[in-house]
């Protein structure tokens, strides 16, 4: 028998009329210079490789140190590992240095979790999937293209299904593994965790993907913003005469723990002094053994500029930007992270720029160069985690944002010519890293904003357009209780994909005069609840307290009859205050864990005021601490499915409850997205059963839906919003600060999805949530970019740590000078509303299709997705499904 036809036919989701029969390309883009379009062909060829030298090397000196001071040992441990790294330099590399020796390079960290390394039948794995910890694993798709690893082949084994490990050093990986067995965080926590009241509640909550991962031992940094104040400013030399003085300072005297931080401190910056004259010694070798006289030359210069940066402060603009990308890549080295965010880079660097101009020591031509080759090495950073991180979480993307814009410390705007000279990069050296998001405020210029609109044009989806006033009324109420003021609040930025990160104002001292750069002053402002997945929390409470997926009860029963909607919500709200309370819990204990056996000293000596203090950021010696945060998936869904009960159930009388609850487990008569392939509701496949079905499912289909101007449901979004941003102060952090609201999606909308079953607002079993916070579920905001924004505008988007919002939009609309002043205007409507972001997919939806049928056609293809940009075809297939159905916009 022949399937009947679904409700929705159409193959893409268009507003407005259908494009054109040919598919239209972006607006034409600029190429990049020679250097970098070289570095970039390299890149396209190599593929995500682990190495085991760095560990190998912590590992063996950490065991040497038994007994010794933690941090103290921590500090020898790096210094041995920085030592021993692999000097490597690319011709034609006018930055240079890495996390590892191969160009896509990087290392597990068994000190923060060893279980995820082993094969599947070894006994660390299999305790480790007891415990409910990989089980996101097991519903993340990765990108089969590009250089991902999927699969083991000839002398190269596969690891998380992305990275690629030598065969002879996979006995070195599983001996130094072993080492950490029940010494690791994620080995230390989870003994302690267990402590916890309702502990076994946390496990099944693990288990149900209802919270995506631990974020103690998984990715512990990150989704901040380093600041490069002290090495600009002092040197490494001119850093260690300051932990020395601290030593002589404190030493023997109360608070004495200050000598520890500042000695473990000092060991550490040794090991990269090391690290970076490796790098020289490999240049003047190279240099020995060119041939070619310019080349030659190059080599020449890169190690001076090492031998003369591994001591003193840098002497111009090139010496500043090799600088920045040292540090940047040393904290990486030193943690698991995602989300770590150079920052505002060219407001840093603009007063070594603006005298080398003067000067005439470098060129525009030449800058553009160096920027273009600073794109390439941020495109280069890997992450190692496991499979759920890596393609769950992060889509092999490492968030690396680069902000422009926004205010001086004055208050009068910030822009400058360098930034449009980094906008100018991103758009002839189109690469994913580091994406770019401008911080609007009324008093940029139209000319920088502009430049905005054509490098979001071409297609890169950066920059990203974020509030510079609503993240600033945030900073102000979340970090006022620690000294926050106006002028301070000017200095943030967005740390890893979209979280707003408190920053600093620091004096830079240049040819006598003072400047103020701005710079991240708080550890990790992402680290707490991760990711909390909405319409399965309400799949539980439909079910009283079971996941019926697995059939695992995750809480006991809530109680209540549901005879009323009001009584849904307050169960709902039952349940996630319930998940909240253990898994704060747990994730303090985690954290704890972290900063007593891997505590941080890169990222602390950067931060201000941690060598002031004499603290890392684990013992709160920053500036600022509160940053733990409760993130949340699919909200759209929530929101249309609580609408869609609200009114078929309680309003209309026209279904029971129970009629939606067996709906729910027919999967309204359609087969899973498991069995189809597809993770999109659009090409979902109807079984012979559709027919006792397709009534209810049109019904929760045609339920007031999210981003049309809906008072029906943006009341229950507003309602949504207001609670879970104010519950959140109720949860404190190990710290002792309040947590905070955060709504990010990433790419866990995918495997969250996979593991939920239908919804009442129609969406089937397995398909991927809507992404964002305040984006529409693809195909149903029907009434336009307008309708959207007064939707998403319903509550005040100051009371969280942000909000998001993705759009896609055919390139002919916004092509040309008038397009481009028309898609300026949009998102000015949408600032102006009070709206926290918006990004954009500049794109014929139809190439994506194509793209996803012929990857390798499409090699060099850039998407955005939620908060960040990343290569189509490294991409799983539960997001290229997502970005594929979201609403395609015709017209504005």
């Amino acid at each position: 028998m022949k399937s009947p036809e679904p409700p929705l036919k159409e193959a893409i989701n268009y507003y407005g009329h259908k494009p054109v029969e040919s598919i239209e390309n972006r607006e034409a883009k600029r190429s990049p210079g020679a250097r970098a379009n070289k570095a970039r062909e390299l890149y396209f060829e190599a593929k995500s490789s682990a190495s085991v030298e760095f560990p190998y090397w912590y590992t063996r000196r950490w065991e040497e140190l038994e007994g010794e001071i933690p941090i103290v040992r921590r500090g020898e441990a790096m210094k041995a590992a920085f030592e021993h790294l692999t000097p490597v330099i690319y011709p034609g590399e006018l930055l240079v240095m890495g996390k590892a020796a191969y160009l896509r390079g990087s290392y597990p960290m068994p000190w923060l979790s060893e279980a995820f390394f082993m094969a599947a039948e070894d006994k660390l794995y299999k305790e480790a999937m007891e415990s409910g910890k990989l089980t996101a694993d097991s519903f993340t798709t990765v990108g089969k293209g590009g250089g991902n690893v999927t699969q083991s082949s000839g002398n190269v084994i596969s690891i998380a299904g992305k990275f690629g490990l030598r065969k002879e050093e996979l006995p070195i990986l599983m001996e130094v593994a072993k080492k950490w067995k029940d010494k690791s965080v994620d080995d230390i926590g989870h003994k302690y965790e267990q402590l916890v009241p309702g502990y076994k509640e946390k496990e099944a909550l693990m288990r149900s993907v209802i919270c995506m991962f631990d974020s103690g031992y998984t990715l512990p940094q990150g989704r901040e913003v380093v600041n490069f104040y002290y090495p600009l400013q002092y040197g490494i030399d001119g850093i260690i005469r300051i932990c020395e003085e601290g030593i002589n300072e404190t030493a023997g005297s109360p608070g004495m723990d200050r000598i520890y931080f500042y000695h473990a401190v000092i060991l550490m910056l040794k090991g990269l002094q090391s690290w970076i004259r490796n790098h020289a010694e490999e240049a003047r070798f190279l240099s020995s053994l060119e041939k070619d006289e310019k080349q030659k030359q190059e080599f020449d210069e890169i190690a001076g500029r090492l031998e003369w940066l591994s001591t003193s402060r840098p002497r111009n603009f090139h010496d500043a930007l090799q600088m920045i990308w040292i540090f940047h890549t040393a904290v990486l080295n030193e943690d698991a992270i995602s989300g770590l965010s150079p920052g505002r880079v060219g407001q840093v660097l603009y007063p070594y720029w603006k005298r080398d101009i003067e000067n005439g020591t470098i060129d525009r031509e030449k800058t553009l160069e160096l920027l273009e080759c600073m794109r390439i090495k941020f495109t280069e950073i890997d992450c190692f985690a496991s499979m759920g991180v890596v393609g769950g979480v992060l889509s092999g993307n490492t968030f690396n944002n680069l902000c422009i814009g926004g205010l001086k410390k004055d208050g009068t705007q910030a822009s400058n010519e360098l930034e449009m000279l980094i906008m100018e990069a991103g758009i002839t050296c189109d690469t994913p890293q580091p994406t770019l998001s401008l911080l609007y405020d009324e008093k940029l210029p139209e000319e920088f904003l502009m430049k905005g609109i054509e490098c979001t044009k071409i297609g890169t989806g950066y920059p990203a357009w974020v509030n510079n006033q609503v993240a600033m009324e945030f900073l102000l109420s979340n970090y006022g209780h620690e000294g926050m003021q106006m002028e301070e609040a000017r200095a943030w930025s967005i740390g890893g994909c979209l979280e707003t990160s408190p920053g600093s104002w620091m004096p830079l001292e240049l040819d006598g005069e003072t400047c103020w750069i701005p710079g991240g002053s708080a550890p990790a402002t992402s680290v707490g609840v991760h990711f909390l997945s909405l319409p399965k929390l309400l799949e539980v409470t439909l079910f009283d307290g079971l996941d019926m997926r697995s059939g695992e009860r995750i809480f006991p029963s809530h109680g209540y009859a549901l005879n009323s909607y009001d009584e849904l919500w307050s169960a709902f709200k039952t349940y996630f205050h319930r998940a909240v309370h253990v898994l704060t819990l747990t994730n303090n204990i985690q954290h704890d864990a972290w900063r007593k056996i891997s505590p941080s000293l890169v990222n602390s000596m950067l931060k201000p005021d941690c060598l002031k203090n004499g603290k890392d950021i684990g013992q709160m010696g920053s500036r600022y601490n509160t940053t733990f945060n409760v993130e949340s998936c699919g909200t759209a869904n929530l929101v249309n499915s609580l609408a869609s009960l609200r009114k078929n159930v309680y309003d209309d009388k026209k279904y029971s409850l129970a009629d939606f609850r067996n709906a729910i487990l027919a999967n309204f008569g359609f087969k899973t997205a498991q069995e189809t392939g597809s993770y999109s509701l659009i090409d979902q496949v109807a079984t012979e059963d559709y027919h006792n079905w397709k009534h209810i499912h049109k019904a929760g289909l045609d339920a007031p839906k999210f981003g049309n101007d809906d008072a029906y449901v943006d009341r229950i979004m507003a309602d949504w919003e207001n609670w879970f941003c104010t519950m959140t102060h109720e949860f404190r952090s190990l710290y002792d600060q309040p947590l905070y609201a955060c709504q990010i999606s990433v790419s866990t909308h995918g495997p969250m999805g996979a593991v939920t079953m239908a919804s009442p607002d129609g969406r089937l079993s397995g398909t991927t949530f809507s992404d964002g916070s305040v984006s529409a579920y693809p195909g149903t905001d029907r009434n336009g970019p307008y309708a959207l924004f007064e939707s998403a505008s319903c509550w005040d988007h100051s009371l969280s740590q942000n909000s998001q919002m993705n759009m896609k939009i055919h390139p002919s609309v916004v092509k040309g000078r008038e397009g481009s002043r028309k898609f300026l205007e949009l998102i000015r409507a949408y600032m102006r509303k009070g709206g926290f972001h918006v990004q954009f997919n500049i794109v014929d939806s139809r190439m994506l299709k194509e793209a996803q049928a012929e990857p390798d056609k499409f090699r060099s293809l850039l998407v955005r997705v939620a908060g960040f940009t990343q290569y189509w075809v490294e991409l799983g297939k539960q997001i290229q499904d997502e970005v594929i159905s979201r609403t395609e916009y015709e017209e504005l």
